[in-house]
């Protein structure tokens, strides 16, 4: 089942909408037109009904205090050092928002713009779904090409919710598409995830300048608080003496997934021992930041009045590397006219017997 109402008014006059999508187990998921950003998560478990992403009760909480809380984060998720990249021997510029660096699509980024949101009557077999699209013009945010893109959100009768990314171009530009929900599994607002245990199928990741710029190179895990191959407590290590952590504050970096081909594969596990609940997340993505919420401050007022202090949430961000339009070896994130951007994650939601 999917409902719709009216969620907001953006401060031009512009209507944001809602979209709430309920499966046969009446697993809950809301998603708004602003940022086309998933607002809440009620999964099964334990602590039956909690919420287990981080937000807002509002879209002025949206507008004003986020940090691209459930969001969809483009044209280009995570960092681009410098903020320019060559292509096709063409310097372009982009907007310095993140130092000298450029994050998450810049200033005004896919996160901040309204997008058409339609139900999909027809996906009622997997369970209920709705697109949001858009047609991002030549030049937003300093991205050559028109991209037109869309993102649709289906909430499986298996308590998956599958996040299907589509784009295509009538330039050549970047596409590096990403959502950056905050997860607490024991609820929201409910104090730090450093309990959390965590496996990642990568054997390796991509270290970071102070500037958190990756620095070409792919290190291995081995013998490093990075180490997740196995299951391993998020507070576990957080605070070794490693300089990754330090320039992090904490775990904020791109893991290098073990992949078995193009399709989806499994990435990342997490369990929470008090609610029992569990995230499995697979990808079609060759990479996932791991983010420990290090910077959020408890400054960041949310649902119910809730107070998001450090480490009170993570994020699972699935990409292509950080910065890869500058590392000849890293994956590219080139999309031509004629061809077409697909990207697949999916969170699968369950809880321990």
């Amino acid at each position: 089942m999917v409902t719709e109402a009216q969620y907001g008014t953006m401060p031009d006059g512009t209507p944001v909408k809602e979209f709430t999508l309920v499966n046969a187990s009446r697993m809950q998921v809301r998603a708004i037109s602003y940022g086309a950003i998933l607002t809440s998560i009620r999964a099964p478990g334990a602590t039956e009904g909690a919420d287990v992403v981080v937000g807002h009760d509002s879209l002025e909480g949206y507008l004003t205090r986020s940090r691209f809380f459930g969001a969809l984060v483009g044209r280009y998720g995570n960092r681009i050092g410098g903020a320019q990249f060559t292509l096709d021997g063409r310097t372009y510029t982009l907007a310095k928002n993140n130092g000298p660096n450029h994050l998450h699509g810049g200033v005004r980024g896919f996160d901040k713009v309204v997008w058409q949101g339609n139900v999909n009557k027809d996906a009622s077999a997997r369970g209920p779904s709705v697109t949001f699209s858009r047609t991002s013009p030549d030049g937003e945010e300093g991205y050559p090409g028109a991209l037109a893109v869309r993102v649709t959100y289906t909430l499986t009768h298996h308590n998956e919710l599958i996040v299907d990314y589509y784009a295509t171009t009538d330039k050549p530009t970047l596409v590096n598409l990403t959502n950056h929900s905050y997860f607490n599994l024991f609820g929201e607002g409910s104090g730090d995830i450093l309990n959390h245990r965590v496996t990642i199928d990568a054997d390796s990741y991509t270290p970071v300048d102070a500037g958190q710029i990756p620095t070409g190179e792919i290190a291995p895990v081995a013998g490093t608080p990075f180490d997740f191959r196995t299951e391993t407590a998020i507070g576990a290590r957080i605070d070794a003496d490693h300089e990754q952590l330090r320039i992090g504050t904490g775990y904020d970096h791109n893991f290098v997934l073990r992949k078995n081909g193009p399709g989806l594969s499994h990435a990342v596990r997490v369990v929470d021992p008090r609610s029992r609940r569990t995230l499995d997340v697979s990808t079609t993505e060759p990479g996932v930041q791991f983010y420990t919420g290090n910077k959020l401050d408890g400054s960041y007022n949310g649902k119910s009045g809730h107070v998001y202090g450090k480490r009170s949430a993570f994020c699972l961000e699935t990409q292509h590397f950080p910065d890869s339009p500058n590392k000849p070896n890293f994956p590219s994130t080139v999309l031509r006219p004629g061809q077409e951007y697909r990207s697949t994650t999916v969170y699968a939601f369950g809880v321990m017997r």
